[in-house]
């Protein structure tokens, strides 16, 4: 059993790795061609901090574990909202400034509950895959024009804060994109393969060490992102950072996985899905007054989080 648990911290100590060498790497390269930092942050640093959630999630796919995929993205999107997002918000209360991110929470919780009827019928095939992928394709545009177009000099100027400084040179920025890119595949072989033997050990199923275990190491870079931002006053960056990731990890990441190998969506109760797209919902009211997430609201959305993993692994 020892050795699967290796396996398993060294696989989300080389996602973490490599999601930071990514993220490094291909922002300055963005930077260089001129990118502005706004659509880094909401576009390129959203995809990167997500990448760990990919890799697991193809991997577990590739392999035939795709419970471990379902559960990884299920739950952490019900991670980046009630761990991340309520983490940040008891750090420092946040004010999103970005009428940009404020028009991006209902697109979220629209693609939420999209998705949930998408898994009616207990199956995700391949056509489910290909609109998924096409939704994020016109998303990523959609942003990009949107964030160019932005003219809040306050918002431009926090994410400016928090990008990386440009690399001396481009042989350092491929270095640190392939560099990332091997502790991700990597990272993510041995996190599977290590969450595949404890699950069988513990008699757990694959969906609830996806919701768990992997959910919250993948969910990592965006933990770590998105609480320095909202330290720095920086909340228009950690709700870009969430909202972004969980846009991203329905429709590309469930998107791929999906027209990799379809799979049964069966192993998912209704209390997951009622606290994948309830977690998600919450956010509007929260935020409807003035913008906001206070101290108290983000002690609420940890503790509702904690509450559901005590219920996932009594039951």
């Amino acid at each position: 059993m020892l050795f699967p648990l290796l396996n398993i911290f060294a696989g989300l100590a080389l996602l973490a790795l490599g999601a930071e060498g990514l993220v490094r790497g291909s922002t300055s390269v963005a930077l260089r061609m001129g990118v502005t930092p706004l659509v880094i942050g909401l576009t390129i640093v959203a995809f990167g901090t997500g990448t760990p959630e990919l890799l697991v999630s193809v991997e577990a796919a590739r392999t035939g574990n795709s419970g471990i995929a379902l559960g990884n993205i299920v739950g952490s999107n019900i991670g980046n909202i009630g761990l991340i997002l309520g983490c940040a918000a008891l750090a420092r209360p946040l004010r999103v400034r970005s009428e940009l991110l404020q028009r991006e929470v209902p697109l979220m919780i629209a693609i939420t509950l999209a998705f949930c009827l998408m898994l009616w019928d207990g199956e995700l095939g391949r056509i489910d895959g290909a609109l998924l992928l096409i939704g994020s394709v016109i998303y990523v545009v959609g942003m990009y024009a949107l964030a160019r177009r932005d003219k809040n000099r306050e918002v431009a100027a926090e994410f400016a804060e928090v990008m990386p400084p440009i690399a001396r040179s481009r042989w350092v920025d491929a270095a640190y994109i392939l560099a990332g890119f091997a502790g991700l595949v990597l990272g993510a072989n041995l996190l599977v393969s290590g969450a595949t033997v404890v699950a069988q050990a513990f008699g757990l199923s694959q969906v609830v060490i996806g919701l768990t275990v992997v959910a919250v190491g993948t969910s990592m870079p965006e933990l770590a992102t998105s609480v320095v931002a909202a330290i720095r006053d920086e909340a228009d960056v950690a709700f870009g950072n969430v909202i972004g990731s969980n846009i991203l990890n329905i429709l590309f990441v469930i998107g791929l996985v999906a027209l990799i190998h379809p799979f049964s969506v069966e192993a998912l109760t209704p209390l997951d899905l009622v606290v994948f797209a309830g977690s998600a919902v919450l956010l509007l009211p929260l935020m409807w007054r003035g913008a906001i997430l206070n101290r108290w609201e983000g002690a609420l959305l940890l503790g509702g989080y904690v509450a559901y993993l005590a219920v996932l692994l009594v039951r």
